[in-house]
C-alpha cells in the first residue's frame, strides 16, 4: 500500500518510527537476556522471519552461511521486506531492524524459537551486532542498507534487480556474546523440523577465504 505514510497500518512494526534508540539501548545493555546462547540465537531470530514468509507462501528455502571474519549471513527466497513508496515517491522500508516487533517484544505469549527462548524480533539481531547489512529484493525494487549496533548508517541504496526476490541479512555478532558459533551437523534438520515449511541449509565458508558482504 503506497501513499501517505500516516495512512499505513501498523501490523508488525510502527511505520512512523525510523529508529527507536531507547529500544535498541535496552537490548544492548542486556545481551545475555536477549541473546541467550550467543550468536546462534541471533540466527534463529532471523530464520523466524524467513519461516513466516515460507509459511505464507507454502514453502521456502534459506541458507545460513558462516564467514571467515566471524560474521553470519542468512538468505531466503521470500518476497522481501515490505517496502512502500510514500506520497513523495520515496522508498520506505518497514523498520524491522531499528524498532520493536509489536507482535513479540515483551509479549508473554510470544512464540518460542528452536532453542526454547522467546522470539523478540529482528531488532535484537541488529542491536547486538557490530554491523549488519540488509539486502532486500522485491517485485517493486531492490535495496541495500547498513546498520551499526542497530542504528542505520546509510539510507536505502538501490541495487540492480536480478530477477529474484528475498532477503539477505549479514551480521557480525557483538564481541560481548559467546565465542564463535560452530554448528553441529543436525542443527539445520532441527530447525527445518521446527519450521516445516522452511528448508534450511548451513554453508560453512570459514575455510574458504570468503569475504562476501559489505
Amino acid at each position: 500500500m503506497d501513499g501517505p505514510r500516516d495512512s499505513w497500518i501498523h501490523t508488525t512494526h510502527d511505520w512512523a518510527v525510523t529508529v527507536d534508540g531507547d529500544h535498541l539501548g535496552l537490548i544492548r545493555r542486556a545481551p545475555a537476556e536477549f541473546a541467550p546462547g550467543g550468536p546462534v540465537h541471533l540466527v534463529l531470530e532471523v530464520l523466524a522471519y524467513a519461516a513466516d514468509e515460507a509459511a505464507g507462501r507454502g514453502g521456502g528455502r534459506c541458507v545460513v552461511a558462516l564467514h571467515p571474519d566471524g560474521s553470519v549471513s542468512v538468505e531466503d527466497d521470500g518476497r522481501g521486506t515490505d517496502t512502500r513508496f510514500d506520497e513523495h515517491g520515496r522508498a520506505v522500508q518497514k523498520p524491522v531492524m531499528a524498532t520493536k516487533d509489536l507482535r513479540f517484544f515483551d509479549a508473554p505469549a510470544a512464540e518460542r524459537l528452536p532453542d526454547g527462548q522467546p522470539r523478540r524480533g529482528m531488532s535484537v539481531v541488529a542491536a547486538l551486532s557490530r554491523w549488519l547489512t540488509h539486502t532486500n529484493r522485491r517485485a517493486n525494487g531492490a535495496w541495500h542498507s547498513r546498520y551499526e549496533r542497530g542504528v542505520p548508517v546509510t539510507g536505502l541504496e538501490p541495487v540492480t534487480a536480478d530477477g529474484t526476490t528475498g532477503t539477505r541479512v549479514h551480521f557480525l555478532p557483538d564481541g560481548a556474546l559467546a565465542p564463535r558459533w560452530s554448528p553441529t551437523g543436525d542443527e539445520a534438520a532441527r530447525w527445518s523440523a521446527h519450521w516445516p515449511e522452511l528448508t534450511v541449509r548451513i554453508d560453512d565458508r570459514r575455510g574458504r577465504g570468503d569475504r562476501s558482504g559489505r
